[in-house]
């Protein structure tokens, strides 16, 4: 007796030596991927440093697929989030929560702190594994957070407008 297999057997999109074509997100769907996992990893807590090859590592995909989506690491960080979620750039910079428990007023505030941290891990000069960052590395750090916090503002105030990442590029590089 012999079995013998037919098309209508195979799985579907799948014949007989063809392979399974790979399944590719809808536009959009990579990037709020992206930035559900980053915001996945910064909750976390005591997380290690979050960079582009740990993202890339838990999506499943490379860090130049990461940087398709995002110009830079600043923009996956929180300002196009905040883009996205206008509430929550409202809720971020503190305009949201001015008659709310100051718990909450807290939690951004350690939000923001843990952002800096992971900032200052990534600018150590010179790549340097050391337990302090340099001192250069805090000024920027702090800088950039301050940065992504007035633009999240100015998006707020302006009616969500003038979007946080108008001109980004330009800008950090010219506070850099």
């Amino acid at each position: 007796m012999t079995t013998e297999t037919t098309s209508d057997n195979l799985p579907e999109n799948e014949e007989a030596g063809a392979a399974t074509p790979r399944k590719r997100p809808k536009p959009g769907e990579r990037r709020l991927q992206i930035l559900q996992t980053l915001a996945g990893m910064l909750e976390q807590p005591g997380a290690e440093r979050i960079t582009t090859a740990a993202l890339s590592a838990k999506l499943g995909v490379s860090e130049a697929a990461l940087y398709r989506h995002f110009a830079s690491k600043a923009q996956m960080f929180i300002l196009q989030f905040a883009e996205k979620n206008p509430g929550m750039a409202r809720v971020m910079t503190g305009d949201a929560l001015v008659f709310e428990n100051e718990r909450l007023q807290e939690r951004m505030n350690l939000l923001f702190d843990k952002l800096e941290s992971t900032f200052k891990q990534a600018l150590r000069d010179g790549g340097i594994q050391s337990d302090t960052p340099t001192v250069d590395a805090q000024v920027t750090a702090s800088l950039l957070v301050a940065f992504m916090m007035g633009r999240m503002q100015r998006f707020a105030r302006s009616g969500f407008k003038r979007l946080p990442s108008e001109n980004l590029q330009a800008s950090l590089a010219r506070v850099l």
